[in-house]
């Protein structure tokens, strides 16, 4: 059999993109690594066992949903956030697909509700903000939640199963290609299926995956940043008064000592701190989510500092992971947390000055220090970064904050393509999602899968 149109991952990009072929009567195929949302347990947050068991596929970012099922569900409904996409398509284009977008996970079951923070109170805090070189970014936000969004995508599984071919636990080895054409996946037990094209939309998940094949096909890439950071844990009283209008506070921050640009990522409200197992690279990393349905007492966020590098160092995947792999190795295998106190001060914080503070951690985390596993320039980013946050969120840069390490982003590669995210060189093969680097987020990712489907619906035509 050949299909229209055969997908590589099933996270956002790769569900959008194959409702949209299938819409205008495609023949898809769909194929992930991963589980089903209803088999996707890890067996460390179930309690069964303590240490990652290195799963075949990772529960937590493999599998239908992709790693955005594991997340809060936090949907940016605003441009300028979460990805490049308006480069490719304009922002008309992108307010359009994403209000597209939106309406279909509410008609999944996402909660209708939406935050909009753009009265005089924003406004003040944007002023606030900006005396310290702050730039506050209010935005529209759906918030989903971890809980609910497994029920929202297991709802697009049912939708879309019994209109296309869906196969989990499968990994792809490689894309076909034959005469600069894509013409179809080859799996790693050797099986094949054969596809007029192709939509490589693996995910963070597959960064890497991804990178050798774009090393294979010898592909150009425009940039190659990295994000690493930390995640902050804080009592929800210190975020609250702006969490009720924004839900989540976006900033842009370039620091005083080195220039860097630093941001604020996935805050979460009554939130957790978790771990994230990443089996590809054998590490784990640290994330947070919110449910909708349990709370906690505190606000966590990330704080990461983004770095571009240029020739000839062209591997910023294999830099972040080696910080990364640093942490879990002074962390006996796991996270490591540090009060903000401790890293100020540069001693290693323990389970007694944790226990005496202001945050109670809702994550398992070994106290240690942070300094031996960033780079000075990025501990010094992050202070600062926390003392200017201070000047809008009072209290962020208490000495009891809680650190934890490392957070990276994997979307790392960047690649030239055409504004219908097609690869210029190779005939039948389009990019989407984060592990393309077109997406930063869940709403962009399938925007871009859209986008990219539209384009393969009429190449078939």
């Amino acid at each position: 059999m050949i299909y229209d149109a055969a997908v590589v991952g099933a996270g956002p990009a790769g569900i959008f993109a194959a409702m949209e072929l299938v819409k205008n009567g495609k023949k898809v195929f769909i194929a992930d690594k991963g589980r089903l949302i209803r088999d996707r347990q890890c067996p460390i947050v179930a309690g069964k066992v303590k240490k990652c068991l290195n799963c075949p596929s990772c529960a937590i970012v493999s599998g239908w949903g992709g790693a955005g099922s594991a997340s809060d569900g936090k949907l940016t409904l605003t441009t300028g956030f979460g990805g490049n996409l308006e480069e490719y398509i304009g922002c008309g284009a992108l307010k359009d697909m994403i209000a597209s977008v939106d309406a279909a996970f509410v008609r999944f079951g996402a909660d209708p509700h939406c935050y909009e923070a753009d009265g005089e109170f924003a406004r003040e805090i944007i002023r606030v903000g900006a005396r310290k070189g702050l730039r506050v970014l209010p935005a529209r936000i759906r918030h989903i939640g971890t809980d609910a969004s497994r029920e929202v995508l297991n709802a697009m599984y049912e939708d879309l199963a019994p209109r296309c071919d869906i196969r989990m636990n499968a990994m792809v080895e490689d894309i076909l290609i034959e005469n600069q054409r894509a013409v179809g996946l080859r799996f790693q037990d050797g099986s094949e299926v054969r596809a007029r094209c192709v939509l490589a939309a693996p995910g963070r998940e597959g960064a890497s995956w991804l990178e050798g094949l774009i090393g294979r096909l010898q592909l150009p890439i425009a940039s190659m940043p990295v994000d690493i950071g930390v995640r902050v844990e804080v009592p929800d009283s210190v975020c609250e008064t702006l969490t009720r209008e924004f839900y989540e506070v976006k900033t842009l921050y370039n620091t005083p000592t080195f220039d860097d640009r630093c941001r604020t990522f996935c805050m979460n409200p009554s939130g957790f701190v978790v771990p994230e197992y990443n089996r590809s690279h054998d590490l784990v990393t640290v994330n947070g989510h919110s449910l909708k349905n349990q709370k906690s007492n505190n606000t966590n966020f990330a704080v990461l500092v983004t770095k571009n590098f240029t020739e000839p160092f062209r591997d910023p995947i294999g830099y972040a992971t080696h910080v990364a792999r640093l942490a879990n190795m002074l962390a006996g295998g796991g996270l490591l947390v540090q009060r903000l106190a401790d890293l100020r001060t540069g001693r290693r914080s323990n389970a007694s000055r944790i226990r005496r503070g202001m945050v109670e951690p809702t994550a398992a985390a070994e106290p240690g220090d942070l300094s031996l596993v960033l780079p000075h320039r990025y501990v010094i980013d992050i202070v600062e970064f926390l003392d200017a946050l201070g000047e809008i969120l009072p209290g962020v840069n208490h000495g009891d904050t809680l650190l934890y390490g490392v957070e990276i982003k994997l979307y790392s590669l960047r690649l030239e393509l055409k504004s219908s995210l097609a690869v210029p060189s190779v005939e039948g093969l389009w990019m989407a999602g984060d592990g393309a680097g077109v997406s930063r987020g869940i709403i962009q990712a399938a925007a871009s899968g859209v986008v990219a489907a539209q384009s393969m619906t009429d190449s078939l035509k």
